[in-house]
């Protein structure tokens, strides 16, 4: 019977310490080679929380499955931010281009509620309130309002 273990790691960055050793070592595989693979299929994702799945079935052979990170980890990490905004309502941490919001909405469409692009904006756009991260200068829900408007059609085609 195949066992799962389902951790988020750093990107390029995981250990054999907690939480990957301890769930993986009693599997008696080689957790070293587990965690080089993981850092080589979470590089692009350097300093972001990746979800990452590991299957190990009978024989002991692993697969790993690396899932995208958070959405409020792709928007700091475009808007170029470290940590989100203390006062969301009222400080600015960054400023997010909408061509970058869109992008996100592209990696993250699978796993979203939204059935099209330019509800998959939204969302993204949305998670920018929580942040306090502003979209092409303009607040989240001005932003949203203009989506709305139809302001931005022309970019927002799947």
């Amino acid at each position: 019977m195949a066992e799962t273990v389902e951790v988020l790691v750093p990107g390029g960055k995981a250990t054999a310490g907690p939480p990957l050793g301890p769930a993986l070592g009693p599997l008696g595989i080689n957790v070293k080679a587990v965690v080089d693979e993981i850092n080589k299929k979470t590089a692009d994702f350097n300093g972001m929380q990746v979800p990452v799945t590991v299957t190990v079935d009978d024989k002991r052979n692993f697969t790993i499955e690396v899932g995208i990170p958070p959405t409020t980890a792709l928007v700091m990490k475009e808007a170029g931010i470290t940590k989100g905004s203390a006062e969301p309502g009222a400080l600015v941490a960054g400023d997010l281009p909408l061509e970058a919001a869109v992008r996100i909405a592209r990696m993250k469409l699978d796993d979203m509620l939204s059935y099209d692009l330019k509800s998959a904006v939204k969302e993204v756009v949305g998670t920018c309130v929580s942040v306090g991260v502003t979209v092409e200068g303009r607040k989240p829900r001005e932003m949203i309002q203009a989506i709305n408007n139809g302001e931005y059609d022309g970019v927002l085609v799947a």
